[in-house]
């Protein structure tokens, strides 16, 4: 197994960037080709999500929609030459914060994220779960979303746990307050599964097979 399709998810301050960008170091000191990505990923729609104040959450979603479109083009790209992707919040991201955090139609964004993505799922996601309270404690800066009340990030927590156990055989839950070292371990470790396994690369028409057992928070 070569490529492989990473996301790393989880509330403000969980650790994700982190975890993504030195997943990405450590393929590269193994010789594994990967890119290291990001959403919101247009650096123009980026910037109308995160600062935009006035937005309405229909238009948020579809503006999320539309970088998703966008960036899930130059994945499959990726994949296809051979690179292993670790993108820094995905689909799960939006179905939490505008269906399960903002109120709209969980079924309805599933469906959206299904049409903008084309069906390209990770092979797997890494939930980084912490206290809602300690991963705002974290962050130095915060944008639009990052400044909503307790009472979003909570529900954008208890989203992703809940989208965990829906789908276990993908989503790989860890303790976010565990020390960095020991993250790091976890991740590599399954990382290196996943590569010796007979997991498949989403292909292009965006089918998948299931990798490795999904696993209860470490």
């Amino acid at each position: 197994m070569d490529a492989l399709f990473i996301t790393f998810e989880g509330v403000e301050g969980a650790g994700k960037t982190t975890l993504a960008r030195w997943l990405s170091e450590r393929l590269r000191q193994e010789g594994i080709p990967n890119w290291l990505t990001y959403e919101p990923w247009e650096p123009r729609l980026r910037e109308v999500l995160l600062e935009h104040s006035d937005l309405r959450r229909e238009e948020e979603l579809l503006l999320f929609l539309a970088d998703r479109a966008i960036h899930t083009r130059h994945i499959r790209v990726a994949l296809a030459e051979g690179k292993t992707v670790i993108c820094d919040r995905y689909a799960d991201s939006t179905l939490v914060y505008q269906g399960y955090a903002r109120g709209l139609d969980i079924d309805w964004v599933r469906q959206m994220n299904q049409f903008a993505t084309g069906g390209l799922q990770p092979v797997r996601t890494y939930l980084l779960d912490v206290p809602v309270e300690i991963g705002l404690t974290r962050q130095r800066e915060r944008n639009r979303i990052g400044a909503e009340e307790i009472a979003f990030h909570e529900r954008v927590r208890a989203g992703f746990l809940a989208e965990a156990q829906r789908e276990p055989q993908r989503f790989l839950v860890l303790d976010g307050t565990r020390p960095l070292p020991d993250l790091r371990e976890l991740v590599w470790a399954d990382v290196s599964r996943l590569r010796s396994s007979s997991v498949s690369v989403p292909s292009q028409n965006g089918a998948c097979a299931e990798s490795s057992s999904g696993k209860g928070a470490v």
